[in-house]
């Protein structure tokens, strides 16, 4: 499988006993190849499920464990990890780009159309953002409700929606973005294809 990390370990410094090529990466890449032990670290493996209800979406108290959006075939997941791993996947953001978002978009081609935003795909950065906001317009509530319960029924019920609204199966900004399109739509333009546009530009502008 392919990763995203902003501080994984040299792979030189421990390799992978069983598999060859566990650990390769680009130069100034976050995306890894990693097999499943040394992806763990001997930690537990959990289940991220895809195209769950809105019930049991909102079930789910913990962010970052299940989405509205549904999953693409195996094959095509494989195709944009693997592509991913060769071209990278942007610079690393807890917010924005994390390794939740990586998964999320290897699952389902998805991407929100303006980053500004604040919040990415991730269901467990909405959840950070979520909850203080829950608590912050549910304070008001304290003056008319005197049961604590009552409030944080109410602030319960807000961080649930917050998450939800800010599911990528449900936000109207997301759209289907082809792997190999994935660059130009959120600018990752490498380096040196833009020194090289730009000597293009330069030289087509000195010929006229």
């Amino acid at each position: 499988m392919a990763e995203t990390s902003s501080n994984l370990d040299d792979p030189t410094l421990n390799p992978c006993p069983t598999f060859p090529d566990c650990g390769f990466r680009q130069p100034n890449s976050g995306v890894v190849l990693s097999c499943l032990d040394c992806f763990l670290r001997n930690g537990s493996l959990y289940c991220f499920d895809y195209g769950v209800s809105p019930s049991v979406f909102l079930t789910r108290i913990r962010g970052g464990t299940c989405t509205t959006a549904l999953s693409d075939p195996p094959e095509t997941v494989i195709h944009r990890a693997m592509y991913l791993l060769q071209n990278g996947f942007g610079n690393y953001d807890v917010f924005q780009n994390n390794c939740e978002d990586f998964a999320l978009y290897c699952r389902t081609g998805l991407l929100i159309v303006d980053t500004k935003q604040g919040v990415g795909r991730s269901g467990q950065a909405s959840s950070v953002i979520g909850a203080p906001l829950a608590a912050m317009l549910s304070s008001p509530l304290k003056l008319l409700m005197p049961s604590p319960v009552g409030v944080a029924t109410v602030t319960a019920g807000m961080y649930c929606m917050s998450r939800y609204a800010t599911d990528i199966g449900v936000r109207s900004d997301v759209i289907k973005v082809g792997v190999e399109d994935l660059a130009v739509n959120l600018g990752w333009a490498c380096p040196d294809e833009e020194v090289a546009e730009d000597d293009e530009t330069s030289y087509n502008q000195t010929t006229r």
